[in-house]
């Protein structure tokens, strides 16, 4: 999401699915699109045959590469190399979209000249406290500028996490202009050639050295985004939790967000980053959202120091230029529908109602908390993290240590039996009698049982109809949320506590229907859309106001329930309109599709070409039209516009500048605020490495998040004693016929048939070399687990050679557990917990591992096994 966020302004996709087939190239990057989106992959097929090229990029060769027109093997976790070897190349070539680059990105800001470089810190940017562990980011910021992070947070604090730590939304810039600018941007300091000189050592010699692909091969990715690319021809970059999962994660997609604004690719028809999502409803749940950090529509949570009032929280955490200037408008209107008529000017419309972050409260920080016996209860919702979670004996360690436990879910899940028939009650290390957790099942609803919307991985909410009503016990958790509300606000209702006043305040007047008194859907939708001072609804979020006379869930929502209709719930088929469907479901911000649209047209207004025409200024009109989309900037805005000097909000964007989410409007090739590692992308090695990095002194992300205690051992890496014992390269995968963590799969019996037993996919080269059998038993060790899985010998994975010796992949994928019709070990047992500190991801995608053949031991034998492989790598150490 920050990703994203930083470079654009938006967490989100900035493109759809569909758009794909006017792509003239498609570049897949950290994603198997074909077995894990068969149903959007359609849109690659389409720009296939109308004549694009597809090429997939990715360690194992699977149905994606089989229908690509070149597959890239490349080593995990070396993305940002490849990625900044392709930058490289586009400096190297002269291929960069000069007029793009020059009016619609920070290009031509002159940077601070105290900033030093990765190039110049031996891997460090400045600002670097060895103490901290973090970065005090004053010297990134544009020259001649100051409060370079919102929140007042130049640098990672106690009570602030992630990428809040320096401001998630940019900076302030008066009258939302950079206060320095060099148009010609030959200017040495200027954000154009400090990136250019930033990627100079990534040649393709060096990016072959790194990834394990030939100068050869990687040349022709690079020659066909670059020709791909420009006035006439777009490319799109699709990536998904190949990306994602690492620890530099976020800035592997700031490296593709980076490749993009240099060709021009964003907010033009084929081209775009389009952030695959691996659920149907996983956008929506960082939109509305389930994360810990941030509150509707990504607005920060308030901090207990930083933002005693509402005046202060506004002042703190947003420039007060482009969208973000509204930010009081957002906020009030939120606070308004959460509180009512209980939200005041007099009482700062509940603002002190809100919680406030105290510290890392994500999930594998809970998850330790846990363990360490400071977590008293806990409610697992659509979650296994007994399967899903890296490190997962960890896992169920840590539930041992509750007072209580509440699962929710379709089928009894590992997460609710581990109790039972764990791994470490067959070796003797916990006692089913021993364990104090009190555990509740509560069976769910299935989405063909209750109304809703997912969010799919185009910002696209889409209504779905409750089909019939759900069985026995089963409810929703709508459902129950609400009904759980009810009980508390119940018991609490003669309280005169001020800490209960938020709960008893809090607007719950839903109506219910139906046999069980299930909470309307659609009420909860209208909510979230909002409504004007008169209680009609909002078009869009441009109609909120900071008064206390406009409620909004959630703004970038704004407008969901427009005309009093239910938007997402619109089916008009393909056939009645045209390829952007713009009359099927609904997608945030303004039910805008390609969002930055303005992008498409040059400055002046004219698209950048009739073949790729998608949104332009109409001077007749005096206002932006399209071809069937929302235009993604105000609509009577005219491109030769100027802001005042002195412009605030939306006013201070000028006519040319297309990122409105962005304090100056423009795309940020470098991110002077937002990322806790650094505002350029830099290749680092993955936490457990068999090589060295030959970039950088610095060998892996040193802002990555590390818990090294007894149940968290690492593997040690290339250059450390013992690093020989795991000599393999670990990636764990998911597959078609599996969902996740596995509980909505592995109780299907056509789906358990299809993939029945938990594998291993390594090359021939690796099995003969360890005595694997195609069909036998193998067993993967790694500092945290062993487990067994049969094997899989095929030439889709094959050995690379990195720094002059041959490197071997071991594939895994995770789905299996106890419970289902077929059961098996989890991949996940094998990783340790280490993360991006933007976004508190673990490094699923790669670790070391060993591999030898035959079952795993049983009991205290397995363990046995892995303290033998401890001893001998000095990992407990």
């Amino acid at each position: 999401m920050p990703g994203l966020g930083t470079s654009f302004g938006r967490g989100g996709a900035t493109t759809f699915q569909q758009d794909l087939q006017n792509s003239d190239c498609i570049l897949i990057m950290g994603s198997n699109m074909a077995e894990q989106h068969p149903v959007g992959f359609q849109w690659v097929i389409e720009a296939k045959e109308r004549g694009a090229k597809v090429i997939h990029v990715d360690p194992r060769f699977t149905r994606t590469s089989a229908m690509a027109d070149l597959h890239l093997p490349i080593r995990p976790g070396t993305d940002i190399a490849f990625i900044g070897g392709i930058v490289n190349y586009i400096f190297e070539t002269d291929s960069w979209f000069r007029e793009y680059v020059q009016h619609y990105t920070n290009g031509p800001v002159v940077l601070k000249p105290d900033f030093q470089d990765t190039e110049e810190g031996s891997g460090f940017f400045s600002g670097w406290n060895p103490e901290d562990s973090a970065y005090s980011i004053e010297t990134w910021g544009y020259n001649r500028s100051s409060g370079e992070a919102t929140a007042g947070k130049s640098e990672q604090q106690a009570d602030v996490s992630g990428d809040q730590a320096h401001g998630a939304h940019g900076m302030k810039l008066k009258g939302g202009q950079p206060p320095d600018v060099d148009p010609t941007m030959e200017n040495e300091r200027c954000i154009l050639q400090t990136v250019r000189r930033h990627y100079a050592r990534y040649t393709p010699e060096m990016v072959a050295e790194v990834c394990g692909c030939s100068v050869e091969d990687f040349l022709k990715v690079a020659r066909a985004m670059a020709e791909n690319s420009g006035r006439e021809r777009t490319s799109a970059v699709v990536y998904s939790v190949g990306w994602t999962q690492h620890t530099h994660g976020v800035q592997n997609i700031r490296g593709a967000s980076i490749m993009q604004l240099l060709l021009g690719n964003i907010g033009r028809p084929g081209g775009g980053v389009l952030a695959l999502r691996g659920h149907a409803n996983i956008q929506g749940s960082t939109d509305i959202p389930t994360l810990f950090d941030i509150l509707p529509g990504y607005i920060p949570m308030p901090h207990p120091q930083s933002h005693p009032t509402l005046d202060t929280f506004v002042e703190l955490n947003g420039p007060d230029t482009g969208a973000w200037g509204n930010l009081r408008a957002y906020m009030v209107s939120l606070l308004k529908a959460w509180w009512g008529d209980a939200a005041t000017e007099d009482n700062d419309f509940c603002f002190d109602y809100l919680p406030r972050i105290n510290g890392d409260h994500s999930h594998y920080a809970m998850m330790l908390k846990m363990l360490d016996g400071g977590v008293k209860g806990m409610f697992a919702v659509g979650q296994n993290p007994v399967v899903g979670s890296a490190n997962s004996k960890l896992m169920r360690l840590a539930l041992a240590k509750l007072d209580w436990l509440v699962v929710r879910d379709f089928q009894q899940i590992e997460t609710a039996t581990w109790w039972k028939d764990s791994p470490e009650i067959e070796s003797g290390e916990m006692r089913t009698e021993d364990i104090g957790t009190e555990i509740f099942f509560l069976p769910a609803a299935a989405h063909t049982e209750k109304d809703g919307s997912f969010t799919n991985t185009q910002r696209l909410l889409q209504w779905h109809h409750k089909a019939c009503e759900p069985p026995e016990d089963c409810r929703s958790e709508l459902h129950w949320i609400y009904h759980l509300g009810n009980a508390i606000r119940e018991k609490l209702k003669s309280s005169d506590d001020p800490r209960d006043r938020p709960i008893l305040d809090v607007t719950w007047d839903y109506p219910v229907q139906g046999p069980y008194d299930e909470p309307d859907a659609e009420a909860v939708l209208q909510e979230i859309s909002g409504y004007s001072a008169d209680g009609s609804f909002l078009d869009s979020y441009d109609g909120l106001e900071a008064d206390g006379s406009t409620t909004s869930g959630s703004w970038i929502h704004c407008g969901i329930y427009k005309d009093g209709v239910n938007q997402p719930a619109r089916k008009r088929p393909h056939t009645e309109q045209n390829w952007i469907a713009h009359e099927w479901g609904w997608a945030w911000p303004k039910d805008t599709r390609i969002i930055y649209n303005r992008a498409s047209a040059d400055p002046d207004g004219k698209p950048w070409s009739e073949r790729k025409k998608y949104v332009w200024w109409d001077s007749e009109e005096e206002q932006w039209t399209s071809l069937g989309d929302s235009p993604d900037f105000p609509p009577t805005k005219a491109p030769g516009f100027d802001p005042p000097r002195n412009a605030k909000a939306m006013e201070a964007i000028a006519g040319d500048k297309p990122f409105i989410l962005h304090p100056d409007g423009t795309g940020w090739l470098y991110a002077p605020t937002g990322l806790v590692d650094g505002p350029l992308p830099a290749h680092y090695e993955p936490h457990e490495t068999p090589f060295v990095n030959p970039l950088y002194a610095q060998q892996q992300n040193p802002t990555r998040q590390v818990f090294p205690r007894p149940e968290n051992v690492y593997n040690p890496s290339d250059g450390e004693p013992g690093a020989a014992v795991f000599p393999f390269v670990l990636s764990t995968y998911r597959l078609t016929e599996h969902h996740t963590a596995g509980g909505m799969s592995r109780s299907v019996p056509y789906l358990a048939e299809l993939q029945p037993e938990f594998f291993c996919e390594v090359s021939p080269a690796l099995a003969s070399e360890r005595g694997l059998e195609h069909g036998g038993w193998a067993t993967i060790v790694t500092s945290r687990n062993a487990v067994e899985a049969r094997v899989m010998v095929t030439e889709r994975i094959r050995p690379l050679e990195i720094q002059g010796r041959q490197m071997h992949i071991v594939g895994t994928p995770y789905h299996w557990g106890r419970e289902g019709i077929v059961k098996g070990d989890s991949a996940n047992e094998l990783l340790g917990i280490v993360l991006d500190n933007n976004v508190h991801i673990s490094e699923y995608k790669v670790a070391t591992c060993d591999i030898r053949p035959g079952r795993r031991p049983r009991g205290k034998e397995r363990l046995a096994l892995v303290e033998d492989y401890r001893r001998r790598a000095g990992s407990n150490a």
